[in-house]
């Protein structure tokens, strides 16, 4: 398959469209007609994993996160991101990033489902779709009323994560959970509104944290990686279910920090 072929393919999954304006998705290396033998999955492009991806012989590295966000004037070895796409160019791997548009057509779902909410909602609404409202993240309602406590757990097992980082009183009793993969501060106002008692997310600072506990909306942050990392094995199942003869390979679980 081409390239192109297996960019058709993830469009039918999360469509360009659904991505935040601010957003950089799509191709963002290569060459649309390149023949893909090898997929790399990954959550970022980092330096260690466009080594990977070469050592695996990859022909298209897939992230979540876009490996160029920002503009580029020069690409070159004098900076980080232009070693990056040099790099990239020199190995023949082409680079794919589906992020907000996944966050939107995926990653949402997948977190409601490994936290088996119910009745769920579009917790922030970014765009409309053939069925109706779409967006970031979920709200919805836990198998059962339970302490904070007990949900801290219910977070830990649903997402494989050792630590939490948790604002709110532990036997706060909640129900009706928010959760949104990735960095959570800007859905903690959609999350009041919709009557949420926690949300599960990432990247929630000091003062995010404390002020949504004191407006009665606990947090459980489990990390931006530890929430996003189910990309990676979803979309190992999602492109070997509808390929044949390509290599798909998932990188390994690998927290970018470490707690010491």
């Amino acid at each position: 398959m081409t390239c192109r072929e297996i960019i058709s393919l993830l469009q039918e999954q999360s469509p360009e469209e659904f991505a935040c304006d601010w957003d950089n998705v799509g191709l963002l290396v290569g060459d649309f007609e390149q023949e893909i033998k090898t997929v790399y999955i990954a959550l970022d492009a980092t330096d260690e994993t466009i080594a990977e991806a070469s050592a695996q012989e990859a022909d298209l590295l897939l992230t979540h996160h876009p490996m160029i966000f920002k503009g580029l004037k020069k690409v070159n070895t004098l900076d980080f991101t232009g070693r990056r796409v040099i790099k990239l160019i020199q190995d023949h791997i082409c680079c794919y990033a589906m992020h907000t548009n996944f966050d939107v057509k995926g990653m949402a779902e997948l977190a409601a489902q490994q936290m088996r909410l119910t009745d769920c909602q579009v917790l922030e609404t970014t765009c409309q779709g053939a069925q109706g409202a779409e967006g970031i993240g979920r709200v919805g309602l836990l198998p059962e009323e339970m302490s904070l406590e007990t949900c801290i757990h219910h977070v830990k097992q649903a997402f494989s994560v050792d630590t939490v980082k948790v604002f709110g009183d532990l036997a706060q009793k909640v129900r009706k959970a928010a959760v949104s993969p990735g960095s959570g501060k800007s859905v903690i106002s959609h999350a009041l509104q919709a009557g949420a008692e926690v949300l599960i997310t990432g990247d929630i600072d000091h003062h995010e944290g404390i002020d949504a506990a004191a407006q009665g909306l606990a947090v459980i942050d489990a990390g931006h990686y530890g929430v996003e990392k189910l990309f990676i094995s979803y979309m190992v199942q999602f492109l070997t279910e509808r390929t044949e003869g390509i290599r798909i390979v998932g990188q390994p679980e690998k927290h970018p920090f470490l707690f010491v």
